[in-house]
């Protein structure tokens, strides 16, 4: 390093040689942030804005899954870093996804619910997705079926239906998101995932499970015995 060379450069190289270690094992998550913000800013101290951003949004989940307009509203994030923050979750979603792709969804629980931990986990606002199966229980499509508010989506029985059919669906898994944090199923809940249900028997369509995914933890309802 030169004499004339940033402060930070010796402090970046100390944090590369110390994740090289383990794979970031023992680095807090706003060291690991500012690790990849490294890339992004490359000509800038980026440990103050890797801790406000962690303080911002909780964790890197939090970051990753944070809006758009939320994050460049953090000074520093301008629109090419809050794109490759944005990148995270794309690819960390893709990662969760091929655990379950061309595989029976049933028989790898575990990856199925990581997956839609790693894409439900943080949103702000309620979604709601089905996981079309087909007749090995393997994923056929993966679509979101409503959006809406911190505490409600909209959601048609006769409009997941209409898509089941036309995947060629042969079993249901439902999916949606408490921003909350508290999984437990509400009454609504419950009354919609029955009126799904009934809907799918003419057509033998199997509605396998409903899962709410929480902060901290996934409810389900056929573990709970509400299917």
């Amino acid at each position: 390093m030169t004499e004339d060379a940033p402060h930070y450069h010796g402090h970046r190289q100390r944090l590369r040689e110390r994740f090289a270690k383990d794979n970031g094992a023992s680095l807090h998550d706003y060291e690991l942030l500012e690790l990849y913000l490294f890339t992004l800013i490359p000509k800038r101290d980026v440990k103050p804005l890797a801790k406000e951003l962690i303080a911002a949004f909780g964790d890197l989940g939090g970051v990753a899954a944070a809006p758009m307009e939320q994050l460049v509203a953090i000074k520093g994030v301008g629109d090419t870093v809050a794109t490759g923050l944005k990148l995270l979750l794309a690819i960390s979603g893709r990662m969760a996804r091929e655990g379950i792709i061309g595989k029976p969804v049933v028989s790898s629980w575990s990856a199925l619910v990581n997956y839609c931990r790693t894409a439900m986990q943080h949103a702000r606002t309620e979604e709601f997705r089905v996981l079309f199966l087909d007749k090995k229980n393997k994923l056929i499509a993966d679509e979101v079926l409503g959006r809406g508010t911190v505490d409600h989506a909209p959601v048609y029985p006769r409009e997941v239906l209409k898509r089941a059919l036309a995947h060629e669906a042969s079993a249901l898994i439902l999916v949606h998101n408490h921003p909350s944090g508290d999984p437990t199923p509400s009454g609504a809940d419950v009354t919609m995932t029955k009126a799904i249900a009934e809907a799918a028997k003419p057509f033998d369509i199997v509605l396998h499970d409903h899962l709410v995914i929480g902060r901290e933890t996934t409810a389900s309802f056929r573990t709970l015995g509400l299917l």
